[in-house]
């Protein structure tokens, strides 16, 4: 006897393996409509921060919006201009660069 027979037998009809495919499908499906995107974008906001330079506007995590001044990428920081003559240090981690409306800017 193989493994699969033994198996049959002891659980009678099977149910064993259509309980196991159905794990198999919820994982599967989690990673592709959960895991798989998140991943995604977790890789173009990377791309996006460290694509910025001085002089881009951004927005911090806690909502300040500001102009990037300097960036020190030895210490993961950078100094943001909120209002002028008013810097700040933040954490290069913290900071989403700002997509601007066009159709604002036209206005």
């Amino acid at each position: 006897m193989n493994l699969q027979t033994i198996l049959l037998q002891a659980n009678g009809n099977g149910s064993t393996w259509s309980g196991m495919l159905m794990i198999v499908a919820m994982v599967v499906v989690f990673y592709f409509f959960m895991i798989r995107p998140q991943s995604k974008k977790q890789k173009e906001i990377k791309k996006a921060r460290e694509a910025m330079q001085k002089g881009d506007k951004v927005i911090t995590a806690g909502g300040i919006y500001g102009t990037i001044v300097s960036i020190n990428d030895a210490t993961g920081t950078m100094m943001i201009e909120i209002s002028k003559g008013v810097d700040i240090k933040v954490s290069r981690e913290q900071v989403y660069p700002v997509v601007e409306n066009q159709a604002a800017e036209k206005k």
